[in-house]
């Protein structure tokens, strides 16, 4: 499983003496270690000795260790500095703010701020839905978190969580155009935090929850929906049950199933695991079980917490009691948002015949991919180093770039599915296989659709609920709305 990753790049500079083979010798310690040698550059030369920088990537840093350790055995070489890519690129942090109007002398100055922006605070104040339209509020999105359940690293607190924050911003604004701003709140306390996001919701279009842990996620999602008149969307929860629904809908192409007949198990019910199986619900699933890890969630067991007991009674219709491993005999889609190598091959072999695997532990998935696809006709991971990646970036921008467009004020279940389709739409007929379920996260088309169809149905359940739906006035109209 463990491979070199383009997040371990790194650049060696090494001194060697000159010689005929210096840079081959080099280069193929290198790759002895099992590093990717990704280019070679000499930087110094003289007639006695030279400089040269290696880049390669690594599976780890206890590899990048090793590299230098045997650069440094061979006879004559140093190893003078090793760089780190990664981190080279969130020297400074991944974010700015740029004016979006060019202040180039006293009458832009007098319009952007005082006095001029008084006029827009007095209209603003008189009508306060048009901060929509006349603020960032349009266009901005809020990324929450407390740190206390980041990727695969757990409870590392908010300012570790700051560079995750930064980065999903980044992918808001490449794929979606929406500004995003990272939140990392030093409070584990869900008060406070219901609190503190309700008090800065004024400035934003939309609040995005990011890396908070179960089971409070559930509760601060529930109550801030409840709470505030912008859309509040838990990623960790509906983003990946988005794709993941996106990818099964293609995966049942593929092998010619039914949502409504097959048999589905989800190792792992709790926020990415719950919210995925509500939806595959919603969908039309009938037979789903849910794994935790005492085994399925079935009726026959009390449950303190209200999503395990909502399980309980939806799911599992033959009342199932036993392991994960014995509850894969005869399901045709695994589905695991649980914990790495849990399963093996054998496991999947138990499956029904055209199985579907979607193993999305991260970094290192519940079965290895290679010894899944030797039984299953359909496999997906989480990582960018197999097929058919399962990533919430498929989602989110174009997700809250509708709604930001469609001035929403909640997100629906209809909505949720709409984007699911709308992902699994843009994979054309002709190009669906069993190693090609999802898009890939550059194409530009992907945010394009699922915009408009989250669009759509938000403007459409406005329009049920009686709310005005106007599209966005323009300087004009807002020129005789406040009188000039």
């Amino acid at each position: 499983m463990a491979l070199p990753s383009p997040s371990y790049s790194i650049t060696l500079r090494v001194e060697a003496p000159t010689g005929p083979r210096t840079t081959t010798d080099i280069v193929a310690a290198v790759g002895a270690t099992g590093a990717a040698v990704t280019g070679v550059d000499v930087v110094e030369s003289t007639d006695t000795g030279m400089v040269v920088d290696v880049s390669c990537n690594a599976v780890d840093g206890a590899h990048v260790e090793s590299i230098s350790a045997t650069l440094e055995a061979i006879d004559g070489v140093h190893v003078r500095q090793v760089s780190d890519a990664t981190f080279l690129m969130h020297l400074g942090g991944k974010l700015e703010v740029r004016p979006k109007v060019n202040l180039r002398h006293r009458d832009d100055l007098s319009r952007a701020y005082t006095p001029g922006v008084a006029r827009v605070c007095l209209a603003i104040a008189k009508k306060p839905e048009d901060a929509r339209r006349l603020t960032i509020k349009r266009n901005t999105v809020a990324v929450v978190t407390d740190g206390t359940a980041v990727l695969g690293l757990g409870d590392i607190g908010p300012a570790a969580a700051m560079p995750v924050m930064e980065g999903k911003a980044a992918l808001f604004k490449q794929f979606g155009g929406v500004d995003a701003w990272p939140v990392c709140l030093d409070t584990k306390d869900t008060e406070e935090i219901i609190r503190v996001v309700k008090a800065i919701a004024p400035g934003y279009g939309g609040i995005n929850l990011e890396d908070i842990s179960a089971p409070r996620c559930f509760e601060i999602e529930r109550r801030l929906r409840e709470e505030l008149d912008i859309p509040v969307f838990h990623d960790d929860q509906h983003g990946t049950a988005i794709v993941v629904l996106a990818a099964l809908i293609n995966a049942l192409r593929v092998v010619g199933k039914d949502i409504a007949e097959v048999r589905i198990v989800v190792s792992g019910v709790g926020a990415a695991g719950s919210a995925i199986i509500h939806l595959l619900a919603d969908e039309g699933a009938t037979n789903i079980i849910g794994f935790d890890r005492t085994g399925a969630v079935h009726g026959g067991r009390e449950y303190v917490d209200e999503h395990r007991r909502w399980l309980a009674e939806n799911t599992n219709p033959e009342g199932f009691a036993g392991s994960l491993k014995e509850g894969m005999a005869g399901a045709d889609v695994f589905i695991g948002v649980s914990a790495a190598g849990i399963l093996d091959g054998a496991d999947v072999a138990t499956m029904n015949e055209a199985a579907i695997v979607f193993a999305l532990a991260n970094p290192d998935p519940e079965v290895d991919p290679i010894e899944a696809a030797q039984h299953a006709a359909v496999v997906a991971t989480g990582r960018s180093d197999y097929p058919n990646q399962i990533n919430n970036v498929l989602a989110f921008p174009g997700l809250f770039r509708g709604l930001l467009d469609a001035h929403a004020t909640d997100i629906s279940p209809a909505t949720l599915r709409a984007a699911a389709v709308a992902i699994a739409d843009t994979v054309a007929d002709s190009e669906r296989n069993p190693n090609y379920i999802v898009p890939s996260v550059f194409d530009a088309t992907v945010a394009e659709a699922v915009a408009k169809a989250v669009q759509d149905v938000a403007r459409a359940e406005r329009e049920r609920a009686g709310h005005e739906v106007e599209p966005d006035a323009g300087a004009a109209e807002f020129v005789a709305t406040i009188g000039g």
